[in-house]
């Protein structure tokens, strides 16, 4: 009866388990890893987007539909911008990035429709 364990020792080799080899292209996908100055820019251009869309509260006449115009946009940069940098996604397999993309996408469709369902693009809305 053998008495090593694979779990919780490294073997020498820097893998989680002994005996454990670590695979080749491991290597071919590390990626630097953003400084703290890039993360501060990132989250300035957040909060330069979040001033942008509260003032949307202070522009007096707006119809809704030139708010909903003005913050889609600005939606959906700020959605990219944490996916892609605070979730990874820049360094990740494509296909997630597809999915989030795809979620975004029909997040947007079934609200332009939900909007367009309750006539929210006629002039009369909210009258």
């Amino acid at each position: 009866m053998s008495t090593s364990s694979t779990t919780g020792t490294t073997g020498g080799s820097g893998s989680e388990y002994a005996g454990e080899v670590p695979h080749a292209d491991h290597e071919a996908h590390q990626h630097r890893h953003p400084t703290d100055a890039t993360y501060i820019k990132v989250a300035l251009i957040l909060a330069a987007l979040t001033a942008l869309e509260v003032g949307t509260y202070f522009l007096d006449d707006a119809s809704t539909t030139t708010l909903v115009v003005l913050l889609f946009p600005m939606m959906i940069i700020k959605f990219a911008v944490v996916c892609l940098w605070f979730m990874h996604l820049r360094f990740d397999n494509p296909i997630f990035k597809r999915i989030f993309v795809f979620g975004l996408m029909l997040a947007v469709v079934v609200y332009c429709i939900a909007l367009t369902s309750m006539q929210f693009w006629s002039s009369s809305y909210g009258s």
